[in-house]
């Protein structure tokens, strides 16, 4: 941000200059406190599991630290009659799929874009443990 400066003696004084700037209202996060709990399980269970585990045992410890905070939950959750199984629904309101992958493709968001169109889920989670630093993608569903 650019800046005015003028010296007078002992006093130094500093003018910012403001920056027109579009002041566009974001909307608010879909469901802000239930997702940051599910990261925070996962962050848990990275921690504990470390990055090379497989992810059934990663789904297993996912599973007990939701038991253990009383979130409702179903794990395997056959959506529809599509087939299509995900990892875990969350509170009727969340898809959280589990991923040991070296890096995630696009085929692996458009994965859970096509469980979250065909299960009407607004709100997916995807998660790869095999990252040696978790990085979660939040991945709302597609207006297609």
């Amino acid at each position: 941000m650019p800046a005015l400066k003028a010296k007078c003696a002992n006093l130094q004084i500093t003018l910012i200059l403001q920056m027109p700037t579009n002041k566009k209202v974001l909307p608010e996060l879909l469901y802000p406190n239930l997702p940051y709990k599910i990261v925070g399980l996962c962050f848990d269970v990275h921690n504990e599991v470390g990055s090379y585990a497989r992810e059934k045992q990663y789904a297993g410890a996912v599973e007990k630290r939701l038991k253990n905070e009383n979130i409702s939950h179903k794990r395997e959750y056959h959506i529809n009659d599509s087939g299509n199984i995900v990892d875990f629904l969350i509170e009727e309101k969340v898809l959280l799929e589990l991923k040991t992958v070296r890096a995630l493709a696009r085929l692996h968001f458009n994965q859970i874009q096509n469980y979250l169109q065909q299960s009407e889920i607004k709100l997916g989670l995807l998660i790869n443990f095999s990252d040696k630093f978790l990085r979660p993608k939040r991945i709302l569903r597609s207006n297609k």
